[in-house]
């Protein structure tokens, strides 16, 4: 059942097939000299405003940061600093101010900060209110560029994540581990060189705070900016305990800042969730294509805006399974790969429920949900054709391009690599399978030449030559993902007090479509015999 009552919208979705096939300018980090002296002023951080505490008490409630002790400046991406127009630090000095800064130490930073309550759904199981239990909204920043980085939103709203406890802690302590912090700082920034919509993470401050999790690890905090952390549970809240006057307020509120086109609709409720299935199939339509899992799609981990947003134990796609989860505590695979597309389908069905108070007849709802399917095919298979090579989706390549997946299950190919070795094969029937390409088809040879012979014959109905197929290819399939042994690496060296694994993977994660000698390790899949990631919802 979605919520505590059905109240006319279909709770049970039928299974789907694997669903992919069913129907960036950047600035270099700076390298760090450590004995450097600051040449420059310290940084003058621009003023935050809170526009969300204007919602009411019933929304949000101020809380302190707690600062962390003995700040130190893990890692910051200079992509997102360049957002909210801040010079990244460029000596040692200037990484102490940040740490500091970022760490929680600066009123000027941490004056206004509250935490937001929500609710949500967890496992397919109504939870009941949760809420910011580790994580403090400080405000907003307005865009450096006027909304032309941000998908045209004109601010970006700031959150500490990590900052101890708050009153929707419940049994949590609100430290983030600097393990956990390391990821999600390092995908989030990997996301977006990818062109996934996602919240980005400005900096991460380690400290030698001590936190219990499955051992004894340090606390870290992670800056994060996204337009608007508002989730699918802070729908759910309002509306599943009775307050349709504070869900209707927060409804207007997001319709004003983020998608006004519906404010002249005859129904606004209805047409924002209309925008939000749309955006919502363009989500799951660039994850499926980028090969990440997101390991934990509960509803109050499901942004309004369609951006992925919490990143808990994720992880990208190695060796292709679609039953593949890396989530220890899924072990029924609810949020494995290729169900990802369904459970967002029961998410949006739970938030349109959620907004069942304001919009006149359920069945308006019900066929808004409706629309989720046919846009996330039509979405994901523009992504594949694109992976392919090719130009136009016709009606026949929903088979091959199906075929193709079950042979990449079969032979455990890798995601990643397959798709880039995909662009050195020839249109020509003649030409020898690149062996790189072959490699990945270990078990079925035959099977997979045979395939090759119909992808052929599929690209001689294209216009482009091979050299220009192969570049439109190495444009949208990544050299570089963040995989899992990799991250890990970084994290032990960042746990022994080194943190510049950390800062090299960022600069390979930022330009992962460039091959680049300096970052080929780091298109190295893991050993053979390795097993998958699996992580606990502490990672």
């Amino acid at each position: 059942m979605v919520g505590k009552a059905a109240r006319g919208v279909k709770d049970t979705l039928p299974h789907m097939r694997n669903p992919a096939f069913s129907e960036n300018a950047t600035m270099d980090l700076p390298s760090i000299d450590l004995g450097s002296a600051c040449t420059v002023p310290p940084p003058a951080w621009p003023p935050l405003c809170q526009p969300f505490a204007a919602l009411g008490p019933e929304f949000s409630v101020p809380v302190a940061v707690s600062p962390l002790p003995d700040p130190m400046l893990v890692a910051c991406s200079a992509d997102a600093a360049a957002l909210v127009g801040l010079q990244p630090p460029r000596c040692t000095e200037e990484e102490r101010l940040w740490a500091q800064a970022f760490g929680g130490h600066v009123d000027t930073l941490s004056g206004g900060s509250r935490a937001t309550v929500y609710a949500g759904h967890q496992f397919g199981n109504w939870a009941g209110q949760l809420g910011d239990g580790r994580a403090l909204l400080l405000g907003e920043w307005p865009d450096a560029e006027n909304g032309r980085h941000s998908g045209g939103y004109p601010a970006w709203e700031v959150q500490f994540k990590g900052s101890g406890r708050t009153p929707f802690s419940r049994m949590g302590d609100g430290w983030a581990v600097l393990r956990s912090s390391i990821r999600e700082f390092l995908c989030s920034e990997a996301m977006a060189a990818l062109g996934v919509p996602t919240t980005r993470a400005l900096c991460i401050v380690g400290s030698t705070r001590p936190v219990r999790r499955e051992e004894l690890e340090t606390a870290a905090m992670v800056t994060r900016l996204s337009p608007s952390f508002i989730r699918f549970g802070h729908f759910e809240h309002f509306s599943y305990s009775g307050q349709t006057a504070a869900l209707q307020r927060l409804t207007d509120w997001v319709i004003a800042r983020y998608c006004p086109q519906c404010a002249g609709q005859p129904q606004p409720a209805l047409a924002l969730l209309h925008w939000a299935v749309a955006r919502t199939a363009e989500l799951l339509a660039r994850w499926q294509a980028v090969g990440f899992v997101h390991g934990v799609m509960n509803t109050d981990n499901m942004s309004i805006l369609g951006w992925t947003i919490d990143y808990g134990p994720f992880a990208f796609i190695d060796a292709y399974d679609p039953l593949y989860t890396p989530n220890t505590t899924d072990r029924s695979g609810r949020y494995a790969l290729g169900r990802q597309p369904a459970v967002a389908h029961w998410n949006l069905l739970a938030l349109a429920q959620a907004l069942l108070p304001l919009i006149a007849k359920p069945d308006d709802a019900l066929q808004a949900v409706d629309g989720f399917r046919p846009q996330f095919v039509r979405a994901v298979q523009q992504q594949m054709a694109a992976k392919l090579g090719l130009e136009q989706v016709d009606a026949d390549d929903g088979v091959l391009l199906q075929d193709l997946l079950d042979l990449m299950a079969a032979n455990r190919s890798d995601w990643t690599l397959t798709f880039r070795h995909f662009s050195r094969l020839s249109a020509d029937a003649q030409a020898a399978i690149p062996p790189e390409l072959a490699a990945q088809f270990p078990r079925q040879p035959q099977a997979f030449a045979a395939w090759v012979r119909r992808y052929r014959a599929r690209l001689q109905r294209e216009r482009r030559s091979d050299q220009a197929r192969a570049q439109a290819m190495d444009a949208v399939n990544p050299v570089v993902v963040l995989r899992h042994h990799h991250a890990q690496a970084a994290i032990e060296r960042a746990q022994a007090g080194d943190f510049s694994e950390v800062r090299r993977l960022l600069a390979a994660l930022r330009k992962p479509f460039s091959p680049d000698a300096a970052h080929a390790a780091y298109a190295q899949p893991p050993a053979a015999d390795a097993p998958p990631a699996c992580l606990s919802c502490s990672s």
